[in-house]
């Protein structure tokens, strides 16, 4: 786990219940060993470039959580430099929740799935929206036939990897015929030699 993640997590709540369950010290340990931010690695990178979609949750100004689905091409979602992702924001149902909701209050949580490795990578930081023509170029996906309205910027502040414990694997449509495709073609091989063969005994 994270250090910044936990330490920023963590409440007073949590703490307490990790003390009667037993797990304080060992989480008081990785807190305590914290620094300002947790640093996004190659493997953080690598992981968030290759998602085609994530969960992102804000915060309405009345202090209700609301939880958006986004999606696009594999890459969507990208490192602009350092610990700073973003996306582009594409015109929707123009009910403009997260848009509002960042704009009252700025932190968010991402939720990044992989199903058919049954990994998880839970993202913290601050969000903000652009209209800075640079950064929407930056995060426009080439041959997407859609025009972004804006870019979401967030400054990651901390990330967590899950265990695959209850993650449930599911696979995409290109997904399985990558994983079929070689059992289909020898499938039509043997057709076309069972053909061949009826063909020869007339």
């Amino acid at each position: 786990m994270a250090q910044t993640f936990l330490h920023t997590m963590f409440g007073p709540g949590s703490r307490a219940l990790q003390e009667i369950a037993g797990s304080r010290a060992s989480y008081a340990r990785m807190e305590a060993a914290a620094g300002e931010r947790d640093l996004l690695t190659k493997r953080e990178v690598d992981f968030i470039a290759a998602r085609d979609s994530f969960y992102m949750a804000s915060i309405s100004e009345d202090g209700w959580p609301y939880v958006q689905h986004r999606g696009g091409p594999a890459g969507f979602l990208r490192r602009i430099e350092g610990n700073r992702i973003g996306f582009s924001d594409y015109r929707g149902n123009m009910q403009y929740l997260s848009v509002a909701n960042v704009a009252a209050d700025d932190r968010v949580a991402l939720f990044l799935m992989d199903y058919p490795n049954r990994r998880r990578l839970k993202l913290i930081g601050h969000a903000s929206t652009s209209q800075d023509p640079e950064i929407i170029a930056a995060l426009t996906m080439p041959d997407y036939p859609a025009v972004p309205e804006r870019a979401f910027v967030i400054d990651i502040i901390g990330f967590d990897w899950n265990c695959p414990q209850h993650i449930t694997p599911r696979f995409t449509e290109a997904e399985i015929r990558q994983g079929t495709g070689p059992l289909l073609d020898e499938l039509e091989r043997l057709r076309a030699r069972v053909a061949e063969l009826e063909g020869t005994d007339r």
